[in-house]
């Protein structure tokens, strides 16, 4: 990795019913709350959200469309779910250097509105040392 970068290049998704259907399909994951929007609808959260690792999925894109797919291996995410993404949302993943430690990004996951859905730390063993 070069010593200047500090951002880890954005990676976006729009979530429509097709790209959380085909979520589902690809992990086997039809809970109702992302695959029915009747059942949806009737629950706390008001209406169908997106598979949390759907989204997470981006912070892997973005490493790997910024330092390859050599990166990955030895990579450890630390992050938590913030919002829910809702269908018809955008998303879109990114990551800053920390100032504080050797190795480690700040990532998220932010919504159409600047809101993050996912945020945390990813540290690349390589760089840590």
């Amino acid at each position: 990795m070069e010593a200047n970068l500090n951002t880890l290049a954005p990676v976006a998704l729009q979530v429509d019913r097709q790209a959380i259907l085909a979520y589902a399909r690809i992990t086997g994951d039809f809970n109702p709350i992302h695959v029915d929007p009747e059942f949806a609808a009737n629950t706390p959260l008001g209406g169908v959200i997106a598979h949390g690792t759907l989204s997470l999925n981006l912070i892997w894109q973005s490493l790997a469309a910024t330092l390859g797919s050599e990166a990955m291996p030895g990579a450890a995410i630390d992050i938590r779910f913030t919002k829910p993404v809702r269908e018809g949302d955008t998303v879109e993943a990114g990551g800053r250097r920390s100032a504080d430690a050797p190795g480690r990004f700040d990532v998220w996951v932010r919504n159409q509105d600047g809101i993050n859905v996912i945020e945390g730390t990813m540290t690349l063993s390589y760089l840590a040392t």
